[in-house]
């Protein structure tokens, strides 16, 4: 067992977080995480630059939530903080910048907080999106993030991870009740709108790790965000989102395979 982390986690599966570490360039993951991982890319060639794609519309997102004044994140479905993570872009605008990290694999739990010792501004969780409750009951009790103010809720490509069986309309609306008006929630969701078929077979490959995925429409994606203000330019395809240059988005920006949207809560009328 690598030193640092706890006898219980089974090397002998592959695990969806580091999956996504491997992909993203990250150290935290295992042989049999990038057998899997060179499995689906065999498959799929650019699904490394898909999963860029997805932190790169997360970079952006938090941006423009910075810029709306938002200094509190509470990223559920964190993973294991690899470079640029939501800390580092908000605390490289906003030094007082505080988020609160949520994963369900232990190895992502374990290796945050490793990586995170000492920086007071951030705090890691180890919970399920299916348990919203605890989710928000244990980030009240770390003491970073002050619900009566504006906060930003960030589920980037983890709400796929919930099947329909589990209700993600009503996870999504929980925490969305928890938030003060002028809120944020930012989502990306894989989605089979627009996708081949090789891509498809692969998504189908998550049903190996401990986490299968579970493809949906735009129509359902954004359902995810109530009645919020979803801002423009709408749930679009991942690098259509407010891409920092035109030159950034090529001719196919539905290949990445997954729809982002961020949403704002306004203060009902009256």
């Amino acid at each position: 067992m690598p030193d640092g982390l706890p006898t219980e986690i089974d090397l002998t599966r592959p695990s969806a977080a580091r999956v996504y570490d491997y992909f993203l360039g990250g150290a935290h993951n295992f042989e049999i995480d990038r057998q899997l991982a060179e499995q689906i890319a065999s498959m799929t060639p650019n699904l490394a630059a898909t999963m860029r794609s997805g932190r790169e519309f997360l970079r952006r997102a938090v941006r423009v939530l910075l810029d709306a004044g938002i200094d509190q994140f509470l990223d559920i479905g964190s993973g294991i903080p690899t470079v640029g993570n939501v800390h580092e872009v908000a605390q490289g605008v906003n030094p007082k910048a505080r988020v609160v990290y949520v994963d369900i694999d232990p190895v992502a739990v374990a290796h945050s907080r490793e990586l995170l010792a000492g920086n007071e501004l951030t705090g890691v969780i180890h919970a399920d999106l299916r348990e919203p409750e605890r989710i928000l009951t244990e980030t009240r009790q770390l003491g970073l993030i002050d619900f009566s103010r504006p906060m930003g809720i960030l589920l980037a490509g983890v709400v796929h991870f919930v099947p329909d069986a589990d209700q993600p309309e009503a996870i999504l609306a929980t925490l969305r009740a928890a938030a003060a008006p002028g809120s944020f929630l930012v989502v990306s969701h894989s989605t089979f709108e627009d996708q081949p078929q090789e891509m498809l077979d692969a998504q189908r490959l998550s049903a190996r790790t401990a986490t299968e995925i579970t493809l949906r429409s735009r129509a359902q994606v954004t359902s995810f965000f109530g009645d919020w203000t979803v801002l423009e330019p709408g749930v679009v395809h991942m690098p259509l989102w407010r891409p920092d240059s035109p030159s950034d988005v090529d001719g196919h920006p539905e290949r990445f395979g997954a729809f982002g949207g961020v949403a704002r809560y306004d203060q009902p009328a009256g």
